[in-house]
C-alpha cells in the first residue's frame, strides 16, 4: 500500500524511447480522431477534483475492437500518483502494441473522505467516459485492469462488485489487500498498517469490512485474475492472497497466484521479470 515505485524499479532499464506524436484531447465528442495515427494526451480531466485525470495513449492502427487497459497506482489509498506506473505503461506499449492504456488518477481518502466508495466511483466515472467516447478514440468497450498495492484493491473490487455491464476481461493485482476482515488486519500490531485501515472507519463494522473486500465481492462471474504477493511483505499478509486464490478455485473462475517467498513489498531482478513475463502473457490470454 505504500509507492508501488519499488516494484517495478528495474524494469525501467527494459523501456526504451518512443517516438510519438503528443495531441491535446478534444472535447468534442463527435469528432473522430484518426485511428491510424497514435495518439496521446495528458491530464484529461473526467470530474471536478485536480485528482481526476487520466492520461490516455492510443495505438496506431487501432480499430473498433481494440482492448484498453487501465492502470491503478498504489499509495494507501492515500497518496501515490499515476505516474508511478509509468514504467508499466510503457512496457505495455513496447510488448502489447495494439492495446489502448489509461493510466489513471483517483480522489485521495483523508480522515474526512473515506477511500470507498469515492475510489471506486471514481473508478466508474472513468469507464463511462470511455465507453461513452469509445467511437471517437476508435477503441471497443473491453478493458482489462492492472493495480498495484492498494490499486490491485481497487481493480479487483472493481472488476468483482461494480463491473455490472461485464466490460472488465481480466484483472491483474501486485500486492494487493483482498480481505480487509483476515485476522491478521484485525487483529495487528502496526501503528503504520492500522492508521491505512482506519481510512475505511475506526472500529468499522465487519459488514462494511466485507463489502469493501474483494474475497468478499468475488463470484462466479469474476473475471480471469492473476495475482502476486510477497512472502515478506510486512502490510499484505500472505493470506490476503492465498484466501483469493482459494476463493477463485472454488469459483471456478479463471485464476493464476505467484508467492515469492522472500519478497516484500515489492521485488526485483528475476521475480520481477517474472511477474511480468507472466501478465504479458495472462494479458494475451485473456484482455
Amino acid at each position: 500500500m505504500k509507492h508501488p515505485k519499488i516494484i517495478f524499479l528495474a524494469i525501467i532499464i527494459l523501456i526504451f524511447s518512443f517516438s510519438c506524436s503528443n495531441e491535446t484531447a478534444d472535447d468534442d465528442t463527435n469528432n473522430i480522431l484518426n485511428p491510424s495515427k497514435y495518439y496521446e494526451s495528458l491530464n484529461i480531466s473526467y470530474g471536478n477534483d485536480s485528482n481526476q485525470t487520466f492520461d490516455m495513449y492510443l495505438p496506431a492502427k487501432r480499430t473498433s475492437k481494440t482492448k484498453t487497459l487501465i492502470l491503478v497506482h498504489g499509495g494507501g489509498w492515500s497518496g501515490g500518483d499515476k505516474a508511478d506506473m509509468n514504467p508499466i505503461k510503457d512496457l505495455v506499449r513496447q510488448d502489447l502494441p495494439n492495446v489502448a492504456v489509461i493510466n489513471i488518477n483517483y480522489r485521495l481518502a483523508t480522515a474526512n473522505n473515506k477511500p470507498y466508495p469515492m475510489q471506486v466511483d471514481d473508478i466508474t466515472a472513468v469507464i463511462e467516459y470511455l465507453k461513452s467516447n469509445k467511437t471517437k478514440y476508435t477503441i471497443s468497450d473491453n478493458f482489462g485492469f492492472i493495480g498495484t498495492s492498494a490499486g490491485g484493491h481497487l481493480a479487483l473490487l472493481w472488476s468483482y462488485a461494480f463491473d455490472s455491464d461485464k466490460n472488465i476481461n481480466m484483472v491483474c493485482s501486485i500486492v494487493g489487500p483482498t480481505n480487509l476482515t483476515d485476522p491478521a488486519y484485525l487483529n495487528n500490531t502496526s501503528p503504520e498498517l492500522q492508521s491505512l485501515l482506519d481510512l475505511f472507519g475506526v472500529d468499522a463494522s465487519i459488514p462494511f469490512l466485507e463489502e469493501v473486500s474483494p474475497l468478499h465481492r468475488a463470484t462466479a462471474s469474476a473475471p480471469p485474475t492473476i495475482l502476486f504477493y510477497g512472502g515478506q511483505d510486512p502490510l499484505i499478509p500472505t493470506t490476503q492472497g492465498t484466501a483469493l486464490k482459494d476463493k477463485l478455485q472454488t469459483l471456478n473462475v479463471t485464476h493464476q497466484f505467484t508467492l515469492y517467498p522472500n519478497a516484500g513489498h515489492g521485488w526485483v531482478g528475476l521475480e520481477l521479470l517474472d511477474t511480468w513475463i507472466k501478465t504479458k502473457a495472462f494479458i494475451q490470454a485473456h484482455l
